[in-house]
């Protein structure tokens, strides 16, 4: 279980993140909405812990994220950043290989570890890239390798901040099904994402933010309303429900 209590970051007297409130069990999928600036990036790195709060506490099973360990933190999850950039020349496989460095203690990896990381590169369809220099990889076939590190770290918390970036349609679908199916074993799955309608169709619970600020927390149905999207993001939409169920959005052109 993650929570958050009264979690503020401030920095040169700008609050980034601002009296979040939020406990989160284990197997749930969150997604993180709202405009660009809205603080969803700074939320994930204050419950990574790569950030202090200002105010407030994230807490990891009871505990303060700041008391563990930075190996044993880093066994409990990962934290795919949005800017990524590797440009030395690793291979795609030694890149997913960093996820395995909380379990070596000093040692170099095992054949297992190997075994595990390769594994980790067929779940995201890159087992092909594994010889491949990183540099040299597209956008896209980048975020699938660092998704792959990310599962080879074999956390019980995934922190992902636009996962689909860089993605087209048919991966960004794998990916998410994918981060469903984490979630489906009982691990939680945190995503930044812009596109309203992905979160929509496969997140449990919705976090919308604007300045910073929680606007609305809960169901797709129930934060994605017209009233809600038009106050978040300055612009009507409008709203039908998918044949399977869940709200899908449209900007409504005319109101710009």
């Amino acid at each position: 279980m993650i929570e958050l209590l009264q979690v503020g970051y401030e920095i040169n007297g700008k609050w980034l993140v601002q009296d979040i409130n939020l406990t989160i069990v284990n197997g749930t999928f969150l997604g993180l909405v709202g405009p660009n600036g809205a603080g969803k990036s700074t939320l994930l790195r204050l419950i990574s812990g790569e950030l202090k709060p200002t105010t407030g506490e994230v807490r990891f099973f009871g505990k303060p994220i700041d008391s563990y360990d930075p190996k044993e933190l880093a066994r409990l999850r990962a934290y795919l950043q949005q800017k990524r950039d590797i440009s030395f020349p690793y291979t795609a496989l030694e890149v997913v290989l960093f996820g395995r460095y909380p379990y070596l203690n000093g040692t170099k990896e095992s054949t297992c570890d190997i075994a595990f990381a390769r594994k980790a590169l067929d779940r995201v369809e890159s087992g092909k890239f594994a010889e491949r220099l990183y540099p040299t990889l597209s956008g896209g076939e980048a975020s699938r390798v660092d998704v792959a590190r990310i599962l080879a770290q074999a956390p019980g918390l995934f922190l992902l901040d636009e996962p689909t970036n860089h993605l087209d349609p048919r991966h960004q679908v794998q990916i998410l099904n994918l981060c469903k199916s984490i979630c489906l074993q009982g691990k939680t799955v945190i995503i930044a994402i812009h596109d309203l309608n992905l979160a929509s169709m496969y997140a449990d619970q919705l976090l919308m933010l604007k300045n910073g600020i929680s606007v609305a927390c809960g169901t797709p149905e129930s934060v994605l309303t017209k009233n809600m999207l038009t106050e978040t993001y300055n612009i009507a939409f409008n709203i039908i429900t998918h044949p399977d169920g869940y709200p899908w959005v449209m900007p409504n052109l005319d109101s710009l």
